[in-house]
């Protein structure tokens, strides 16, 4: 009979191992080794290991696939392994500098008389940048300029 039952509550030892394993898999993208586990929470055999992560199983809070390395599965992580990507916020003095590198680029593919599409897309990239980087409104007054380079190109495009 395989009953469905809800997880009986971890003791203090068992969420202190849970949390390691969750903190393990997280960082490393795989669990741990039993030897792994036994060093990281200082126990002195791989055998009270084995009871924990034994006892965990049969409560329902982890999951291990048989015969098989490194395969403890954590049921219902906290932890989400999701990366968050924020936006790093530039100094005005590190703004001011990339806007004039990005000013000057712009200047020598607006002098040229036929603009290459791999130049605009490097202008995309370094716009785009600067939108990751936090500097919106820089981003903003260039991609004006762009569009009417764009607009440059597909007339050349056209007429030639």
């Amino acid at each position: 009979m395989d009953e469905k039952r809800t997880p009986l509550r971890p003791t203090k030892k068992q969420k202190e191992l849970l949390s390691f394993i969750e903190q393990f898999i997280a960082a490393r993208g795989y669990s741990p080794s039993y030897r792994e586990i036994m060093q990281g929470l200082q126990y002195t055999s791989v055998a009270t290991v084995a009871l924990h992560v034994n006892n965990l199983i049969k409560r329902g809070h982890l999951h291990k696939r048989d015969r098989s390395a490194r395969s403890l599965e954590v049921i219902k992580p906290t932890i989400t392994q999701e990366p968050k990507i924020t936006p790093k916020q530039l100094k005005t003095s590190e703004e001011k500098w990339l806007v004039d590198k990005i000013e000057l680029f712009f200047k020598e593919v607006e002098s040229t008389p036929k603009i290459i599409e791999k130049e605009l897309d490097q202008l995309y990239v370094l716009i785009g940048a600067l939108k990751v980087l936090g500097a919106h409104g820089a981003a903003q007054a260039f991609i004006a300029r762009l569009t009417e380079l764009k607009k440059r190109t597909s007339e050349s495009q056209y007429v030639a």
